[in-house]
């Protein structure tokens, strides 16, 4: 299974993932061209996507699935409450299908496993996408509130994270934004700091966790270095020896090999446990 987090942030959110010869956009909240254009970046044709799942209806989600479905004839997977809150973006000729977090569907060779969250969207979740040949599992959540028990059971045992450090808790404090915007940022319902993510992916930790991405970072609040060192600090305590990276909102990561990954960490690590 290959991945890569075509962007990332309150500008847009897309995460491309693979196997074998399955392609599923997770989320397409950039512009359709711009979808295209970060697709190109890594030689991946677009008309090759064999699918689309929107995870909420917040535009920085969902802004070009209705051009890009229509472009490529790619369908597009939601909820019925997001489908209805995006009528406006699947006008014309769109095909959808419904899920229910709870439910796994799959496209091709990937199952796709939606779990609820506490966001503030209209029906919010996130996922866990799996190789069904060989068993490889990634999650994402970008929008997570709180990392309620439940949202934990979900990405229990994956592969691979990728999981939103939204803000540093005194730079957002010390923002230009409103008192209303930081509370609601702040707020149960809106996203993790990096200290959040920090003690949330350490829960995570298990042997078989090859690589961790953060993502969906705030431009106002947060910087990539800090949140990498915040992360890295607590997971290099609890004995986390895989990678750890941070995505850009201009540009995609790199394809990254989860197998490849977890055969680099090799079976050292977490040898305390």
């Amino acid at each position: 299974m290959r991945l890569s987090v075509l962007g990332s942030g309150s500008q847009g959110n897309a995460t491309l993932v693979e196997a074998g010869s399955t392609r599923v956009l997770v989320d397409a909240g950039f512009s359709g061209r711009d979808l295209v254009r970060r697709l190109e970046t890594l030689d991946v044709a677009p008309e090759s996507v064999d699918a689309i799942v929107i995870t909420h209806d917040h535009g920085d989600h969902t802004r070009g699935m209705g051009v890009f479905a229509r472009r490529y004839s790619v369908p597009v997977h939601l909820t019925e409450r997001t489908e209805a809150a995006c009528e406006r973006l699947l006008r014309g000729d769109v095909r959808t299908s419904n899920y229910r977090a709870g439910h796994p569907f799959h496209v091709g060779r990937i199952r796709v496993d939606p779990f609820l969250t506490v966001h503030d969207a209209v029906d919010p979740v996130g996922v866990t996408v799996s190789d069904r040949d060989t068993g490889t599992r990634l999650g994402i959540a970008t929008d997570l509130g709180r990392p309620t028990a439940h949202v934990r059971h979900c990405l229990s045992s994956c592969d691979f994270l990728v999981v939103e450090a939204n803000h540093d808790e005194v730079l957002l404090r010390t923002s230009p934004y409103p008192w209303s915007v930081k509370s609601r940022i702040a707020s149960s319902h809106g996203h993790l700091s990096n200290q959040a993510a920090a003690r949330f992916v350490t829960d995570l930790l298990h042997p078989r966790l090859a690589g961790v991405l953060l993502a969906h970072l705030s431009a106002e609040c947060n910087r990539p270095e800090l949140a990498e060192e915040v992360v890295s600090a607590a997971l290099t305590q609890a004995g986390y020896q895989g990678f750890l990276g941070v995505a850009s909102q201009e540009e995609p990561t790199e394809l990254m090999d989860v197998e490849h990954l977890r055969r680099r960490v090799g079976p050292a690590q977490y040898s305390f446990l």
